[in-house]
This record gives structure tokens, C-alpha cells and sequence, in this order.
């Protein structure tokens, strides 16, 4: 039977490299740390026992922190350093084996572990496999998709794949992002798509919301008569920021029109290249588009303050080479800014072309300086496809509206696993009563 929909659950949501306490803008923290803090946030919110297991990467760390009411459990697996993703995979048994020992000692069961990402499934597995917990599975990234764009340096080993074929044999339900990711999925994994649910990123409506650009610039010291491009995100070379300088440099050179650039993100506050050393490799890229003064390194920031910076923005601009979903542009929207995003993954999902920004190849500067040379021409334009990815925004992509399409997907897993346990409960009870009547 279904339980009715005032029932609360106890949920285990296991991300074992993103912790919804790091700060994000990081090159291993970003939109998979916003995903679990706020998913987290929002099944606490309607009355969920909701905790946390991620991996101890400082030595200081408690045991358990507390997260508005969420606990945050910090898996002792591994050296308590900050380590690259790349490197965590030895340490998932270890992770499995504790995740394992704390279930049992909780006084109430786990009703559903939501894993994200593959390592996190890996311990997930294990845990589905002792204890009989069903899983759900976020992957946020797939291995075969990051190979075919990053070659020689994803850092991953091959045995990446054969985890992920396992889990999305074994997982309870998969979530996929987009349709993008649905697609690789079914073809490059041979999913069964009855038992993949597509389920979004979000944005919190309290979190951003847009506020006058004049307001924005003049606390962040922008200046208010310049056509602003926004680059927000991690710094990483995946991420196209190269492209992006690129096309600001093609907006001045081809199209005769000066524009500032900003670049948010990095892992200090203070833009430095030894904390983020591809920042080297884009200001000599800038030097080389004879953009360097126009643009800005702005360093990592809270997300308290990011929306005074898709604010003042004329327009967000994020050109990734792939991207399973894509948090920022949704974000851009929220504040009502057109996004020129790369026709790639989630953002072909989240932006419609042509209406709240326009969608350009991810390695074409060109395309984009085009698109940004008639944002700027025409104001009029760029305020209808802000105001449309606003409207987009509030109606397909908010936090709460994740949380509620998860709980479903979790009741439903919870309850198949339930009725699977009370008709093997049922078959060994009729077959010892067999045993004895004979």
C-alpha cells in the first residue's frame, strides 16, 4: 500500500566529494555541493529526517555538523585532506563499510539513500546490499561522456565505466538531469529508460531574485554605463571560459564594440593563479585578445552575494564543452538576465533558444560575439529575454519543486521495496509451512 503523503521519511543522501558545506566556485566544489545542500534543505523543510555523508577532508571537522537541522556526517575515509575527486575511489570501500556500521546503530531505519555521483553510488551499492536500503542514483556526471570530451586528462580510471554500468543495472531509480542526459544514458549505458525519471537542478526564490542594476553595480563598483559580460562559475578548462575571452574579444575586434568581463569564481577569495593555476593560462588569453584591462578576475565569492552579480550583468554568458545540467544559467534567469549558454547538455534544456538567451557552439567565439553584439545593440531585446528566463525560471526550475518530484520518486522506491520484502517474507513463511506439512 502507498503511503499517504503526510508521512515523513528518513532519507541518507551520501556525496562523497561535495560536501553542502564547502563553498562553492571550487575546481572539485560546485554544482553538485549546491544540489545536495538544497535538496537536502528543501525534504528538511517539509518535514523529512534528512542526513548527510560526505567524506572528512580536514582533520578539525567534528563528527557530525549540524546544517539547519540536517545532519552532516563526515565519513572518516582516507587521509582527512582535501584530495581531487580523481583520487577517492580507493578510499569508497572504506566510506561503504562505515556507512554501513552507522545505519545499524541508528535507532529508526533509512527509508531510501539518494547517492550522487558514481563513488557515491559504489558506497551506496554496498550499503543496498547488506542492508536491503533501496537506492536512487544522481550520477551529475557521466564517465563514458567526460572521456569523449576530456581524452587523455580525465583522470578517471577505466573502471569508472564497469561501476556505472552496475549501478544503473542495480539502482532502484536513476535521475537524470535532462533529456541530454536521459539520451546517454539509454545509449551509452543501455539504461532501461522506464526506470530513469528526469528531475532538474533548481534555484532558491529567496536565494535570487532580481534587483536594479544600477543598485547592483554601484555596491560590486561596476560601472553603469559599460556593457557587462558575466563568467560565473568553477574554474576549470572544461568550463570554455577561454571561449568566452575569446568572444569578448571577437565583440570588440569584429563588431567594434568595448565590453567589460567578469569572471567570478576560483579557489580564494583573491583571484591568485597559484591557488587556481588555469587562471594563468586565461589572463594570457586575454592579454592575447587585447582584452586584458577589460576584464576581471573577481575571485570566489558567497553565495549570499552572487545575485548582485547576475544583476548587474547586461548578459551571463557560459560556453562548457559539456555540461550535465548546468546550475548558473537557471541562476542568471532567477535574476532576470538572458543567458548565451553553450548548446550542450542541460543548458539546451534550460535555455530556449531565441527566447530567454540564445544557445551558440561551445568552441565558436565568433558565434557568440554575434549573439553579444546584438544584445547590445538592442536593450529592448535583452530586457523581453529577461524577463522571459525569469518566468522560465519560476515555473520549471525551483528548489522546491526538485524536492517534491524526489519524494515521490523515493516513496515510490521505499514502497516497491517494501512490497518485495513482504512477498519474500510471504514465500519463505509458505514454504516452511510446506516443509512441515510434509
Amino acid at each position: 500500500m502507498k503511503e499517504p503523503k503526510g508521512i515523513t521519511m528518513k532519507i541518507a543522501i551520501i556525496s562523497e566529494h561535495a560536501s553542502p558545506l564547502a563553498v562553492a566556485g571550487g575546481v572539485d566544489s560546485g554544482g553538485q555541493n549546491i544540489y545536495v545542500a538544497n535538496v537536502a534543505r528543501q525534504l528538511q523543510r517539509s518535514g523529512h529526517q534528512v542526513d548527510v555523508f560526505t567524506r572528512r577532508d580536514r582533520a578539525l571537522l567534528p563528527s557530525i555538523s549540524n546544517m539547519e537541522g540536517i545532519r552532516v556526517i563526515h565519513v572518516p575515509a582516507g587521509p582527512p585532506l582535501q584530495l581531487p575527486k580523481e583520487q577517492l575511489l580507493p578510499y569508497m570501500g572504506e566510506f561503504a563499510d562505515f556507512l554501513i556500521g552507522f545505519f545499524r546503530c541508528e535507532k529508526t531505519s533509512y527509508h531510501v539513500i539518494h547517492a550522487n555521483f558514481f563513488m557515491s553510488g559504489l558506497a551506496g551499492l554496498k550499503v543496498k546490499r547488506a542492508l536491503g536500503v533501496p537506492l536512487v542514483t544522481t550520477f551529475h556526471a557521466l564517465g563514458r561522456v567526460r572521456r569523449l570530451h576530456q581524452g587523455t586528462d580525465d583522470g578517471f580510471p577505466d573502471e569508472r565505466f564497469a561501476i556505472e554500468d552496475e549501478l544503473v543495472r542495480r539502482s532502484d531509480a536513476i535521475i537524470a538531469e535532462c533529456p541530454q542526459d536521459e539520451a546517454d544514458l539509454v545509449d551509452l549505458y543501455h539504461a532501461d529508460s522506464e526506470r530513469i525519471d528526469i528531475v532538474p537542478c533548481g534555484f532558491d526564490a529567496d536565494e535570487f531574485h532580481p534587483m536594479n542594476r544600477d543598485a547592483a553595480r554601484d555596491a560590486l563598483g561596476w560601472p553603469r554605463d559599460r556593457f557587462i559580460v558575466l563568467q560565473l562559475g568553477r574554474i576549470v578548462q572544461r568550463k570554455g571560459i577561454d571561449n568566452v575571452i575569446r568572444g569578448v574579444g571577437a565583440l570588440k575586434m569584429q563588431h567594434g564594440i568595448d565590453a567589460r568581463l567578469y569572471i567570478v569564481g576560483g579557489n580564494s577569495d583573491v583571484p591568485n593563479e597559484i591557488a587556481t593555476p588555469e587562471i594563468a593560462r586565461l589572463r594570457g588569453i586575454a592579454t592575447h585578445e587585447q582584452i586584458a584591462n577589460e576584464t576581471t578576475f573577481v575571485g570566489r565569492r558567497g553565495r549570499r552575494r552572487l545575485r548582485m552579480f547576475y544583476s548587474a550583468a547586461n548578459v551571463f554568458v557560459t560556453t562548457p564543452w559539456y555540461e550535465p545540467f548546468g546550475i548558473t544559467p537557471v541562476e542568471a534567469m532567477a535574476c532576470g538576465t538572458p543567458v548565451i549558454g553553450a548548446d550542450v547538455g542541460g543548458i539546451r534544456y534550460s535555455v530556449k533558444h531565441g527566447e530567454t538567451g540564445w544557445l551558440v557552439p561551445p568552441r565558436d567565439p565568433a558565434a557568440l560575439a554575434m549573439k553579444l553584439a546584438v544584445l547590445q545593440r538592442d536593450p529592448e531585446l535583452a530586457r523581453r529575454m529577461g524577463e522571459a528566463g525569469l518566468a522560465r525560471a519560476q515555473a520549471e526550475f525551483t528548489w522546491s519543486g526538485v524536492a517534491e518530484s524526489l519524494t515521490d520518486i523515493y516513496r515510490r522506491v521505499a514502497d516497491m521495496n517494501t512490497l518485495f520484502a513482504s512477498n519474500e517474507s510471504g514465500e519463505a513463511l509458505r514454504s516452511a509451512a510446506g516443509g512441515a506439512a510434509g
